[in-house]
């Protein structure tokens, strides 16, 4: 029970951080349908794992008639996690998502296949995902990586990296780091 306490009130200030729009905890409480989705996700992928599926799947469409954010109860979701505006968001099954991922309206994190395999993304920790970014198949959006609005990513992008445009194109590579 504590657990979730701390989960949630990270969640509260996760927006409270990175969303002006928000004034304080009642009113992220209040008016923000990605960390609704959120907090109905924590519960349908519970529900998933504990092999209650048919209820997680219609859970997880109750909450997109509701919030608009689409996210399938068997993806994996990180801590501090911020969906802005939320609509038109969709996470596919086997999608993977870190901490700290900033994601804004209509991003979509699809498969490109009919297996039962790995079929969507991996986002690592710290991971801005522009409007409307469309991120498909089994690759790897790299820890603190930037994914430009409208950008569509069919290969892995490298740690700290940004990426415009369809097809996604690498503009900013992190630093190298040198060891001494």
């Amino acid at each position: 029970m504590w657990k979730l306490l701390e989960y949630l009130r990270e969640d509260v200030q996760a927006v409270l951080e990175r969303d002006p729009a928000a004034r304080g905890p009642l009113d992220a409480i209040l008016f923000s349908p990605g960390m609704h989705a959120l907090w109905m996700h924590r519960l349908n992928h519970r529900l998933w794992k504990a092999n209650f599926r048919l209820l997680a799947r219609f859970l997880a469409h109750l909450t997109r008639m509701f919030t608009g954010v689409e996210i399938h109860p068997g993806a994996r979701i990180g801590r501090r996690v911020v969906i802005d505006h939320g609509m038109g968001v969709v996470i596919g099954e086997t999608a993977e998502v870190g901490d700290d991922v900033m994601m804004y309206h209509g991003v979509t994190l699809g498969g490109t296949g009919f297996t039962r395999e790995k079929r969507h993304p991996t986002i690592g920790k710290g991971v801005l995902l522009g409007a409307h970014a469309v991120v498909l198949g089994p690759i790897e959006v790299g820890d603190g990586a930037r994914v430009g609005a409208g950008a569509v990513v069919t290969k892995s992008v490298p740690p700290g990296a940004t990426v415009v445009g369809n097809p996604a194109r690498i503009i900013e590579r992190a630093p190298e780091v040198v060891e001494a």
